[in-house]
């Protein structure tokens, strides 16, 4: 339970993560106890090879743990099916990068409409909740911008556009300033400080920038797949 009385929206317990190499397990991550309650904004840091991108995956599903729970609002995403996580996933997290991933083809709309695909809705219903993730961004007048018509900066906001549009319960963002300026990047931090004022929206964010992490509410680090401070509370 977190220190208010109500479950967290993420909570780990035991995690554990070895990948093989040739006949040997070669541990990432080591026993690691983790919660984070619904509206946090936490930074993930450590030094490289500390297990914070294979943490990040974990949460995501985009891995699976050698060990552990992670438990997303009640659900622990270890036991489900490839299939039942990859729509997990779809209406669950959503997913921020370094370098953006969006779609060089695509104008700005339709990547951000690309998750949608995956969902029910029809192509009009898709299109206006696209076009109001990249009003929330302030983009709504890019929307026919291909991403080499616009700067990183605002590549890296359609892409906050993409993750948003799903309405997810967790948004995972791995070193999103990381190929910016700093001028640009105070933006997109700013950006997702807005998004947990206003919108209530939860994120855990990998980071090397000290800077970067103090725009968080809260600070976890990792040495050498162990938590040192910032887990459970």
């Amino acid at each position: 339970m977190s220190a208010g009385g109500t479950a967290p929206l993420l909570r780990i317990r035991g995690l554990r993560k070895a990948y093989r190499r040739g006949d040997q397990f070669v541990p990432v991550l080591e026993g690691i106890d983790l919660d984070v309650a619904a509206g946090d904004f936490v930074a993930l840091m450590g030094p490289s090879g500390s297990g914070k991108s294979t943490l990040l995956n974990l949460v995501a599903g985009i891995d699976r743990p050698s060990a552990g729970t992670i438990e997303v609002r009640g659900v622990d995403i270890a036991t489900l099916s490839q299939a039942e996580l990859a729509d997990w996933r779809a209406a669950q997290v959503g997913f921020v990068f370094q370098f953006y991933n969006l779609i060089p083809v695509l104008d700005a709309l339709e990547n951000v409409e690309l998750p949608l695909l995956l969902t029910g809705l029809g192509a009009r219903a898709r299109r206006e909740r696209a076009r109001a993730a990249l009003a929330l961004v302030g983009l709504d007048d890019r929307a026919s911008h291909r991403p080499a018509e616009l700067s990183g900066g605002q590549q890296q906001r359609v892409a906050i556009a993409r993750a948003l549009v799903g309405d997810p319960s967790l948004i995972v963002a791995d070193e999103p300033t990381g190929d910016l300026d700093r001028h640009t990047g105070e933006e997109v931090l700013a950006l997702l400080e807005r998004l947990v004022a206003d919108l209530g929206k939860t994120i855990v964010m990998v980071t090397h920038d000290p800077k970067a992490a103090a725009r968080a509410r809260r600070l976890v680090h990792l040495e050498k797949g162990v938590l040192v401070d910032g887990g459970t509370v």
